[in-house]
């Protein structure tokens, strides 16, 4: 397929270009991008110079970007793109549209409504499922009824289906995970699909799996991307400061804050220590034999520690933008922190692609396609196992180095085990 033969892409919220990569694999080709943060501005213009740029989506137009791109008065075929998820994460705020960053998501259907592209892809994290329009906590002065409707869980999406369908869009929402689809990453994002030809649009099972009963090729693991025969090409290392690499020279390959003894975890992880949830990524030291936890924007904090399995510091910028499946040749631009937040906050080309995939679905089903049916089908949103166990630090009061599966049968092994000597002695007496 030649460049000139690729379907039309217009990207919104573009950052470094993870989703558009992936759509371009499947065979899109982009024109245009919209990225607010002058760094991801200069990593687009590194790498794809011949893209024409904008830089506030809450000023550009549709017509605008019909007028400076070579898509002039032609259908659109595809518009992507992820609204910030800071504010619907269920690690932030959750201040939803109260939040500015909450607010893009109206220029996303704005442009939609102005540029009726054929099909759209819009993605963001999983708590978009459960953010409200508005928090209750920002309510007062409102009246009861509207009260009810702006404070329910999910409501924010469930309004923006509606927008959608008024648009006359129908849309498929699927809660996905990038590990199932052969990225060395687990990574549980939200895609929403939407076409204007009332079609229905199917994401697909899983290719990979770590259940037995799955009968599917293995989950890639984090030494599949980075493992033995790795080059680096962005050693640069945003590193733990001496005091957190002292306790990370304590835990053992693929363990965590559960391989050390309790008065250590109580000394290095202070208040934290007596918060509930499994804080699996406190002190974690990463495995070559499991797929990577969700790459983050800072790696070297201590309670979402990225730190690499077999060196004592956290992983590069090259490690993390492989984990990724950036390009090799891929440039991020600005000092270390700011590459670390761009492939932090980026789709996993992965997902990109089997998304783009959907999509090219839907368009060649578009071109057979006779009149649609006059009323519209409803949107939906499907889960296709977004949630996914893969080992275990933790069990029955006994800690693992996070080199046991969760679906490995290891009663029998306790019995004999008891007697051995402790992860944590096994490290200091090394």
């Amino acid at each position: 397929m030649t460049t000139e033969s690729r379907r039309s892409l217009v990207s919104l919220f573009s950052g470094a270009m993870g989703l558009d990569i992936g759509l371009e694999q499947a065979g899109f080709r982009s024109l245009v991008a919209v990225e607010k943060d002058a760094l991801a501005r200069q990593t687009i213009q590194a790498n794809r110079p011949e893209i024409v740029l904008f830089e506030d989506v809450t000023e550009v137009t549709g017509q605008e970007i019909r007028e400076r791109s070579s898509l002039g008065e032609a259908e659109l075929d595809l518009l992507a793109g992820g609204p910030p998820c800071q504010s619907f994460s269920v690690f932030g705020n959750r201040d939803g549209v109260v939040d500015k960053r909450g607010q893009l998501v109206y220029d996303y259907v704005r442009l939609v409504s102005e540029l009726r592209p054929k099909v759209f892809v819009m993605e963001n994290v999983r708590g978009l499922l459960s953010i409200p329009v508005i928090p209750k906590k920002k309510l007062e002065g409102l009246p009861t009824e509207e009260k009810r409707h702006l404070t329910e869980p999910g409501s924010l999406l469930r309004m923006l289906l509606k927008d959608f369908e008024a648009l006359g869009y129908r849309v498929d929402c699927f809660v996905v995970n990038s590990v199932n689809y052969g990225a060395p990453q687990i990574r549980e994002r939200i895609i929403c699909i939407g076409n204007r030809a009332n079609l229905v649009a199917q994401f697909p099972q899983p290719l990979y799996s770590n259940r037995p009963e799955d009968n599917l090729p293995p989950f890639r693991t984090l030494g599949d991307a980075i493992g033995e025969g790795f080059e680096d090409p962005m050693p640069e290392v945003m590193n733990f400061s001496e005091r957190k690499l002292k306790y990370l020279a304590m835990v053992p390959e693929g363990g965590n804050w559960r391989s050390l003894p309790v008065e250590v975890q109580k000394e290095s992880m202070g208040k934290s220590w007596y918060l509930k949830g499994g804080r699996s990524a406190y002190w974690r030291k990463l495995s070559f034999s499991f797929p990577s936890p969700t790459v983050v924007t800072m790696p070297n904090h201590a309670g979402t520690s990225m730190c690499h399995p077999t060196e004592l510091r956290a992983i590069s910028v090259g490690e993390a933008a492989a984990i990724q499946e950036f390009p090799r040749e891929w440039v991020f631009c600005g000092k270390t922190p700011d590459k670390f937040r761009q492939i932090g906050n980026a789709v996993p080309t992965r997902l990109g692609e089997i998304a783009g995939q959907v999509a090219q679905t839907l368009l060649a089903q578009m071109e057979n396609q006779q009149e649609p049916a006059v009323e519209l089908i409803p949107s939906r949103i499907e889960h296709i196992r977004p949630h996914v166990r893969t080992r275990i630090f933790w069990k029955k009061g006994r800690a693992f180095a996070g080199d046991v599966s969760y679906y490995e049968d290891n009663e029998e092994d306790e019995t004999s085990e008891n007697n051995q000597p402790s992860l944590f002695d096994e490290v200091v007496n090394r």
